[in-house]
């Protein structure tokens, strides 16, 4: 048995990392409820509300014995099994599938699923699943207790009533069920999460998690100009760094129908995207730190931790290192849709003709945003007409997949395959010349009348 008011509170919070609802218990909708299962015990665990539709109105659904039954015999069909708990908040006539958190890594029939925000995600490459078992084997970080941290006095109101206002939850919700109920309090006790929000100087709790700002005076890392650490809690720390990284970039004068308008000489979102990509997917466990470097022909943010799937599906494919952090973004609207980061910045660059490259290794990711020179150049070298964010080495399954539906549709364009490959046109465009270099396809016409056809 649920209490009513209880389950009122926790419908209020929305979807999240460890919450989902569901309307009905429709042949479609139980398919998706087995996939939810399966990834929130892949993940942190977790509820499934069923009952309650996506934008939380309580319609309850109709229920009996058999039906509960039926409910938990969902786990019985995930490989290997695990158990669940199933109750019935009988005043809303909602019922309530209780998954936990497992060290196992589930399937069902082969295919994998794990929680990232509010949605539940199918692995599709073996990298991505190869990444699952070794995340499965660590520590999660985000989601270990913090016994340092003292919630009586080291605790942030000012910031945690931010993100109350911010994120529209009721302040007059109990706060350690509020805590509880966002993954970030165990057995009373604060997680290296709730640490990252809610502290008044993160350092004192966790070893370099703060983030460094440092001006280079020139091209290369020897005289500094100015330098600044932010060291508050994560959304201050995102927003101190923005200022501080725009306050040292120049701005341009555009003409405008009502006069001139200040535009920055690099997009403000794509930086945001690039300061706010780090601080979440970052590996927490590293003795390295958060650096913004500031050099008069680029700007380069770094941080701890390499990409956890293979870097040519960098932009195509999301695996999250630190889940508590991504569903805390996603609640305070920071991030738009999970793991589009990387194409914004593309995108956004792609608008202003400006080179950005990214470097991954195995224990950093670095995102170089290249400035103009005085003579108006860059201080790397630009192909013509080649986008300068697209890796040299193109993803064999991209080109098979734009391969397949020139079969399937011969007169497709630039724009629905950039729309179902979810990349800009610049990298379709350069992916078909690689295709006809390589006399794999061909183009039978002219560019508007003409139509696509396989070669081989």
């Amino acid at each position: 048995m649920h209490a009513k008011n209880d389950l009122l509170e926790l419908i209020s919070f929305g979807e999240s990392l460890s919450l989902e609802f569901k309307e009905s218990l429709s042949k479609e909708l139980r398919k998706e409820i087995k996939h939810s299962i399966c990834a929130f015990a892949n993940t942190l665990g977790g509820k499934i509300l069923v009952g309650v539709t996506d934008t939380g109105e309580v319609v309850g659904v109709k229920y009996n014995n058999s039906i509960l039954a039926q409910v938990q015999h969902f786990a019985r069909e995930i490989n290997p099994n695990l158990k669940i708990h199933v109750s019935v908040c009988e005043d809303l006539a909602i019922i309530v599938i209780e998954v936990f958190k497992s060290d196992e890594l589930h399937n069902i029939n082969g295919m994998f699923f794990i929680r990232e925000g509010n949605i539940t995600q199918k692995l599709i490459s073996p990298d991505e699943i190869r990444s699952l078992f070794e995340l499965k084997n660590k520590l999660s970080f985000d989601d270990k207790v913090n016994t340092e941290f003292d919630l009586m006095t080291d605790f942030n109101n000012e910031a945690f009533n931010k993100f109350l206002k911010r994120t529209n939850i009721l302040s007059d919700i109990d706060q350690p069920l509020l805590l509880k109920n966002l993954g970030l309090l165990k057995h009373k006790q604060i997680t290296n999460a709730g640490v990252l929000f809610f502290c008044k100087n993160v350092s004192r709790f966790l070893s370099r998690a703060d983030i460094v700002c440092v001006l280079w005076k020139g091209k290369s890392r020897v005289d500094i100009i100015d330098s600044q650490e932010f060291n508050n809690d994560f959304v201050s720390n995102y927003e101190n760094s923005f200022k501080y990284l725009v306050s040292k970039l120049n701005t341009n004068m555009l003409p405008k129908p009502m006069g001139r308008d200040d535009i920055l000489e690099l997009p403000e979102d794509a930086l945001r995207e690039a300061i706010l990509n780090a601080m979440i997917h970052r590996d927490y466990f590293s003795k390295g730190r958060i650096q913004i470097d500031i050099y008069l022909d680029r700007v380069e943010i770094s941080n701890p931790g390499g990409l956890l799937f293979d870097k040519n599906e960098l932009g195509l494919r999301s695996l999250a290192r630190n889940n508590l952090l991504v569903d805390m973004a996603f609640r305070l609207n920071l991030v738009e849709k999970l793991g589009s980061g990387i194409n914004k910045i593309k995108d956004l660059c792609d608008k202003l003709e400006l080179p950005v490259e990214f470097k991954i290794s195995s224990d950093w990711f670095t995102v170089i945003f290249y400035r103009r020179l005085q003579n108006g150049g860059f201080s790397v070298n630009v192909p013509v007409n080649v986008p300068v964010n697209v890796p040299v080495n193109v993803p064999v399954k991209r080109l098979k997949i734009i391969i397949e539906s020139i079969k399937t549709n011969k007169y497709i364009t630039i724009f629905e395959l950039s729309e179902k490959l979810n990349v800009n046109e610049k990298t379709i465009k350069r992916d078909i010349l690689k295709l006809k270099e390589d006399g794999r396809i061909k183009r039978i016409g002219s560019d508007k009348g003409g139509h696509w056809e396989v070669v081989k």
